[in-house]
Formats: structure tokens, C-alpha cells, sequence
């Protein structure tokens, strides 16, 4: 409980800190900027000109709807026209995907994975005068069989919708805006992928590295609150102009849990998404980001520049030392319970940058982002985390809305853990190899068919799968090369 207190009361004194920060001092005088597009992934101004259409990451909202190419049957009875009329909205997105694992990693192998997102969108000012309400809630139904786990075995999921078959819920919160929509709060169950660490210009790809970075999905527990685990969570965020967003929010710092028996996987313990948990440790997460226009080549383009840190209140094990003083979880005289680390933290940093505008478009163009993050090397598996790309979209004539994209994933095997590999050689308890980091080239290409349905054929490289984990032969998984076609539908 004294974490809860202590991690409540930096989340309110962070909020009130900015406001009166923003009351104090006088407004600072902006450049005059051109005017930004329509909302970007995470609920920002859209700066990244190449942002895809459809996504597998809840952090977008869909570019269109295949309901305007259905004529009269896109809308039976007139039923969602009323609805909407009073602010009531549902959407249904459909991904399917197969993949194949040519070569290398565990095995060769196929897979079909899909998701159906089921969603409702309630403005409650429409609906019942409830003045800067909203109401959000999704459920998810996943199937197939995912390529990481079957037959990959790398650190950066192949696929973004990629988790075990399960029909299960997802968020579900209210949220209030204050003083003309620059401070609003979020309460309920809450997904950290939705609003935290977005690049705009990697929302296209379909590993899902690209989504949240991978070092939180690695070291956090169960993964830390994103996609397919949401958590009780509490969510401020504070825009004072346009171009500038400050938020904060704390989260049950473990989706899934303790683990039960035998069973350590945490979508299996939470089969549902609803288990409501918020007597975990805690996880406080804090970002800013400002929205600026860069006089590029005679033209404004636009970009955003995020920074984030976040903090866990809970223990993390060594992956190296044990909980005896002066040994290690090598030794064969070790306990084997590793040395317990109160706390972890990382930081985070995002640049996202339109680099070119197709002369007399508002959409057309590439852009490109880059995005780090670090962790300590002494209690995580992972200790830095580096992506980057380049998407452009509309290249082709008489292709608009179709985006292309390459982008690249470095994550590095942190001290600790390189080290235990050591240590394992030199107790004589194995023979290598010695982990060192893992890299995934992926190129994509996103066609639109129609508004509303897309059709993606992917390729992915992943070098050093698991950081350069063992097979059953001893030596390193081979570097694994995965095909790809998805089609995302939405309604």
C-alpha cells in the first residue's frame, strides 16, 4: 500500500506541478506553425505524413470504413446512422494474416494467426448531456497459432496480433475532459501501447517491436499493460496548446499477476482480461511530447518530439547473481533463488519526422522516426532498445493511400545476462554460446483495395534469434527470414 500512496502522489503532484507551472508563468510565444492534420496514432496531431491507413496497433484509429463501398447494405436499416446521431459508435476490425518461416529460428513452418476487435465508442455529452464524457470498451477475439512462439523463438514478436486464442476483453474506461478539453483523466482498464511511446511513421509494420518497444515488453511483468493484457489504471493528460501534450499514468504494475502451479504464461492465467487486478506493485509512466514544423527544403513539415520514463515499484530478479552474497546462479553450490532488486525504471526517447511532401497533396509523402530506450543492465534481460525507419506513402502513381515502409530493430543482451552465459561455460554447466543482441529487418507494403480494407504483403529478417540462443544442437538459432500476407478489414 505504501507504493500505491507514494506512486499516486508523485502522479497528482505531477499533474498539479505542470498546471501550476503553466498558471505561474506566462504563455510562452509559439512560432506561427502551419496547421496540423487530422489526429495521429495516440491521440496527437498527426505529424508523420506517411502514417498507414490500418494497423494491427489500437493506437491508431482506422482510415476509413469498407461500409462506404457497400452502397445499401453498408448500413442496414439505418441502424449505425442512429446511433450516431446520439453519440453512439461501434466498429468491427477484422486481421488475418499467414506466415511462413522460410529458414532459420526454431523450425520451418506456417501459420495462420487472426483478431476480430469488437468496439463501442459512447460520447456521453451527446447521449445524456454528461459535458466532456466518453465511454470506450473493446473485446478481442483472437485465434490461430503465433510464429514467435512456434517456430521463431525471438525476442520481438514477429506479428503484432500474435497472442494465445482467446476471446477476451480488452479496455474498458471513462473519460473526462476539463477546462475546454486541455486536461482530461482516464480511469478504468487501460492499455499502455493505446497513448505511451508511439512513433506515427511505425504504426505500418507488422512486427510488433514497432508498436510498444520491445525492452518493456521483455523486462516488465507479464509483459507489462499492453496488447493482448490491459489493467486497472488511472490516466491524466494535460494539452496546453496544440503542439504541446503532457501525461502521466499509473497502472497495476502486472496484468496476470502471481503465478499459479505450473502454468507461468500470463495470458493463460488471465484467459479473460478480466481480472481487475490493482493489488500489484505499481507502474507509473510519464511523457511529453511536442508537436513543431521544420522549414524543410523551401516547405513546413511537420514532426513530434517525445520523451518518457517510467518506474516500476515491485522486485526484479538478477539474472547473474543469487541471493547468497558472493555467488552465482551458475555455481552448481548456488541456492538458485536469484538476488531480488527493489524497483526498476527506463527512459525513453521518440523523434518523428515528415521529410517530404508530394507537391499539391495534404497526405502523400515520406516521413521517418527513430526511437530509443535504455534500462539497467544489472535486473532486465534486455538493457537498450534502438528502432528507426522510413515510410512513404503514395509513392506509386495512382496509389495514394498505400504506404511502403522499411525499419529495423536492435535489441542488446544487457551485462548481467551476457555475463550468467559466462558463468554457465565456466562452471561447466553448458558451452555457450554467449547471447549478445537480436536484430529484425522488416520492408512491408500496405495496398488499399478500398477505404477500409488493405491488403499487406510483409518480409522480415530476424538476425540472432533470442539474442543468439542455443538450439538443440548447442549452437545459434540460425537467422530466420519470415514471409508474410495480411488483410485488415473495417467496419
Amino acid at each position: 500500500m505504501a507504493d500505491w500512496r507514494a506512486a499516486i502522489l508523485g502522479l497528482v503532484g505531477l499533474a498539479a506541478g505542470e498546471a501550476a507551472a503553466q498558471q505561474a508563468a506566462p504563455a510562452p510565444v509559439l512560432p506561427i506553425l502551419a496547421r496540423f492534420p487530422l489526429t495521429g496514432a495516440g491521440g496527437d496531431p498527426q505529424t508523420a505524413i506517411a502514417q498507414a491507413r490500418t494497423s494491427d496497433q489500437v493506437s491508431l484509429t482506422i482510415g476509413g470504413s469498407i461500409q462506404s463501398s457497400l452502397g445499401p447494405y453498408g448500413d442496414p436499416f439505418g441502424t449505425r446512422a442512429f446511433l450516431a446521431e446520439r453519440g453512439i459508435t461501434t466498429t468491427i476490425t477484422y486481421i488475418g494474416e499467414g506466415l511462413a518461416n522460410l529458414r532459420g529460428g526454431l523450425r520451418r513452418g506456417v501459420t495462420y494467426g487472426g483478431r476480430l476487435d469488437t468496439s463501442l465508442d459512447v460520447d456521453l455529452d451527446r447521449l445524456a448531456g454528461w459535458t466532456g464524457a466518453k465511454f470506450h470498451t473493446d473485446f478481442f477475439q483472437i485465434h490461430g497459432h503465433g510464429m514467435s512462439r512456434s517456430y521463431v523463438n525471438n525476442l520481438t514478436t514477429v506479428s503484432g496480433i500474435e497472442a494465445l486464442p482467446a476471446t477476451r476483453l480488452f479496455e474498458v474506461w471513462l473519460e473526462q475532459s476539463l477546462f475546454d478539453d486541455t486536461l482530461s483523466i482516464k480511469v478504468g482498464q487501460v492499455s499502455a501501447d493505446t497513448e505511451f511511446a508511439i512513433a506515427q511513421s511505425a504504426v505500418v509494420f507488422f512486427n510488433a517491436g514497432f508498436g510498444w518497444p520491445n525492452i518493456g515488453a521483455v523486462v516488465l511483468p507479464s509483459g507489462g499493460p499492453i496488447y493482448p493484457l490491459a489493467t486497472p489504471a488511472i490516466r491524466v493528460k494535460y494539452v496546453p496548446d496544440p503542439h504541446l501534450s503532457i501525461q502521466a499514468a499509473l497502472f497495476n504494475g502486472d496484468p496476470a499477476g502471481l503465478r499459479r502451479g505450473d502454468d507461468t504464461d500470463p495470458q493463460r492465467i488471465d484467459r479473460s482480461g478480466t481480472s481487475f487486478r490493482t493489488s500489484d506493485p505499481p507502474l507509473l509512466i510519464g511523457e511529453v511530447a511536442y508537436a513543431y514544423t521544420l522549414d524543410l527544403w523551401g516547405e513546413a513539415l511537420h514532426g513530434t518530439a517525445t520523451l518518457g520514463g517510467w518506474q516500476h515499484f515491485g522486485g526484479f530478479d538478477s539474472p547473474r547473481l543469487d541471493s547468497v552474497s558472493g555467488r552465482l546462479l551458475a555455481d552448481p553450490e548456488a541456492s538458485g533463488v536469484a538476488r531480488r532488486f527493489r524497483g526498476d525504471r527506463g527512459v525513453y526517447g521518440i523523434i518523428d519526422q515528415t521529410l517530404y511532401r508530394e507537391p499539391g497533396t495534404e497526405d502523400e509523402g515520406a516521413s521517418a522516426f527513430l526511437r530509443l530506450s535504455k534500462v539497467p543492465g544489472d535486473r532486465n534481460l534486455i538493457d537498450f532498445y534502438l528502432d528507426g525507419g522510413l515510410a512513404y506513402k503514395g509513392l506509386l502513381p495512382g496509389r495514394p493511400n498505400d504506404t511502403v515502409a522499411l525499419g529495423v530493430i536492435y535489441s542488446r543482451i544487457g551485462p548481467a545476462a551476457r555475463a550468467f552465459d559466462r558463468d554457465t561455460i565456466l562452471f561447466g554447466q553448458g558451452t555457450g554460446p554467449i547471447r549478445s543482441s537480436e536484430v529484425v529487418i522488416e520492408a512491408t507494403y500496405q495496398a488499399e483495395v478500398v477505404p477500409g480494407f488493405t491488403v499487406q504483403p510483409d518480409l522480415q529478417l530476424v538476425m540472432r534469434p533470442g539474442g543468439g540462443l542455443a538450439g538443440e544442437d548447442g549452437r545459434r538459432l540460425k537467422n530466420a527470414t519470415v514471409m508474410g500476407l495480411r488483410a485488415t478489414i473495417n467496419y
